[in-house]
């Protein structure tokens, strides 16, 4: 999955907590979400410079908290756990597992959440 797709496919999949999502898709999203973060401060920066917050990025914040949980809950059934698990990021120690987690190869096949997000899509080689 490459960088657009993983978008498409966050918001696509905007409150969608069932299924898989794979590490490309999880991590592209993360890249995404950050780089719009960073312009809108920038931006809130130049035109809000008196404010004592900043409404572009509070906005995009509220406007990317359900999809980012969806897609968290998704890349941790990847790994055959429940997205419950993401309570852990309540604590600094749980989301430092979570963290972890989110970098681990998902399951290969099926498993209880769905199929594999990646299946079929792995590179043919040559014998020889």
């Amino acid at each position: 999955m490459d960088f657009s797709q993983a978008i498409i496919e966050g918001f696509k999949n905007y409150v969608k907590f069932s299924g898989r999502a794979s590490r490309s898709e999880f991590w592209y999203w993360v890249l995404f979400i950050v780089i719009v973060s960073v312009a809108l401060t920038i931006l809130d920066m130049a035109l809000f410079p008196a404010a004592g917050w900043s409404p572009l990025s509070t906005v995009w914040s509220i406007l990317t908290i359900v999809p980012a949980i969806s897609i968290n809950a998704r890349r941790l059934h990847d790994i055959d756990r429940s997205g419950w698990w993401l309570l852990l990021e309540l604590t600094v120690i749980g989301a430092l597992l979570i963290l972890f987690w989110a970098c681990l190869k998902g399951t290969a096949g099926p498993n209880r959440f769905g199929a594999d997000p990646l299946a079929g899509t792995a590179p043919v080689t040559q014998p020889g």
